[in-house]
């Protein structure tokens, strides 16, 4: 596969200088559409959308930071000829027929979403199967684009400025207020034209089939595996360092997450990481057995009324958790295929460090070459496993087995190939991708 023949810089430099004239784009062109809340409503849309051509824009509004779950609360489709439209969910439900006509329409034609990882999953909740996708964020990733928001993009590919006041607001809320409406349909009102600003840059650059690749990818990704012990990943764990407090985290963000679940509330709302690992700290020392106990423990993190709720329940798990023997206490350390922190590999790992150290210095390198970040050329975690593993089977033959896609395998095994060979580490600190500001050495030693 050619990798890009024309300089992605220049593209760049062309297409990414946010426009000092965007124009503010404050409604759609022709108007705010009525909101579909009915079955007439609905067969109207579709009929509308059917009469149309060419791709679809389509966005989704959730609650995310309100509700526990991840539902679609407002779907907005825009169609060349076919109309704009913001269809309500809520009164039809996952698996309505009416949701079965509007998938099959869709797969008719390719679908745009902006950051689609975000939006599938609410829509294939509602059967919506996207069968050809562009996504635009990625798709200016790809291209090369240092700031790919939707309103950034607009602003530098069509010099149009887009507000985004409402992007966290709880639109689960009914009535949806009529600027919140107004806000949702600007988010598709100049998308498919936006899909053809990024679709020319890609096929500029002679990136369009890796872009292609990477939708196929996406659509074609299994769904994510339960996690095992999620309330492992309570934010400020690290702080939590004795077993018996971790049995009170984990009573806690389970009885927490099944309060949630069974109101819809987000779990943060009921009471915070922050509160869970505040109280497995202190009731280890100090029992809490009286509300006051409680509002003494979680005082200083600035009391919310709404933790308080439910406070029995709180204290019932923090005694529950207390009053089990030491062996059904969670183990510090779970087994699990993590490979070791990074920081660890120098002095304990040098075989794999060294190759590490050539493999993210020429990765990058190659990234910067291509104008593409280093998470989208390739998985940093798929690095530093080939590193740790050295693969018997062929690099090329363990990426694809990690989810590396063709485009990415092409252009990173002969670089990862290269870096096995290698036994002294390079010295000179640059950023690694994956790992924030951690110094990487990289020039020899």
């Amino acid at each position: 596969m050619s990798e890009p023949t024309n300089s992605p810089a220049d593209l760049v430099e062309e297409n990414s200088t946010p426009a000092p004239t965007a124009i503010a784009l404050l409604a759609p062109e022709n108007g705010v559409p009525q909101i579909v809340d009915s079955e007439s409503l609905f067969e109207r849309a579709l009929a509308e959308l059917a009469q149309g051509s060419g791709p679809f824009a389509v966005d989704a509004e959730r609650a995310s930071g309100f509700k526990f779950s991840a539902r679609a609360y407002l779907i907005q489709i825009k169609r060349h000829n076919g109309g704009l439209h913001l269809i309500d969910p809520i009164p039809f439900g996952p698996g309505h027929n009416l949701f079965s006509e509007l998938n099959q329409l869709l797969q008719s034609d390719e679908v745009i979403l902006h950051a689609s990882t975000q939006d599938l999953p609410c829509l294939r909740e509602l059967g919506i199967n996207p069968a050809n996708l562009f996504d635009t964020e990625l798709g200016g990733r790809l291209a090369g684009l240092p700031r790919v928001g939707l309103g950034p993009l607009l602003e530098s590919l069509m010099e149009v400025s887009l507000a985004k006041e409402h992007s966290a607001a709880d639109w689960s809320q009914r009535p949806l207020p009529q600027d919140w409406l107004n806000y949702a349909a600007l988010d598709v009102e100049l998308l498919i034209e936006l899909r053809d600003k990024v679709h020319a840059l890609l096929a500029s650059a002679n990136k369009l089939k890796w872009a292609q690749e990477e939708f196929q990818a996406i659509l074609d990704a299994p769904p994510p595996p339960p996690r095992v012990d999620p309330w492992r990943r309570t934010s400020g764990m690290h702080k939590v360092k004795k077993r018996e407090q971790l049995a009170i985290v984990r009573a806690l963000w389970t009885v927490r997450n099944e309060i949630a679940q069974e109101v819809d509330i987000s779990q943060g709302r009921l009471l915070s990481d922050a509160a869970i690992v505040e109280l497995a700290m202190v009731a280890h020392a100090k029992p809490i057995k009286s509300k006051k106990d409680l509002e003494r423990a979680i005082r200083p993190l600035g009391l919310r009324a709404r933790w308080m709720e439910n406070s029995a329940t709180w204290i019932s798990a923090i005694t529950d958790a207390l009053a089990l023997p030491e062996s059904q206490w969670p183990p510090v350390r779970t087994d699990s295929d993590a490979l070791p922190p990074l920081k660890i590999w120098r002095e304990r790992f040098p075989e794999r460090y060294a190759p590490l150290t050539h493999a993210k210095a020429n990765i990058q390198l190659k990234a910067n070459e291509l104008v593409i970040p280093f998470e989208n050329l390739i998985t940093p975690e798929y690095v530093r496993r080939i590193c740790w593993n050295s693969p018997k089977s062929g690099v090329a033959a363990a990426l694809a087995d990690l989810g590396a896609r063709q485009w990415q395998i092409e252009i990173v095994a002969p670089i990862l190939e290269l870096a096995l060979l290698e036994t002294s580490p390079l010295i000179e600190p640059t950023a690694d991708p994956a790992e924030g500001s951690e110094a990487v050495e990289t020039s020899e030693s």
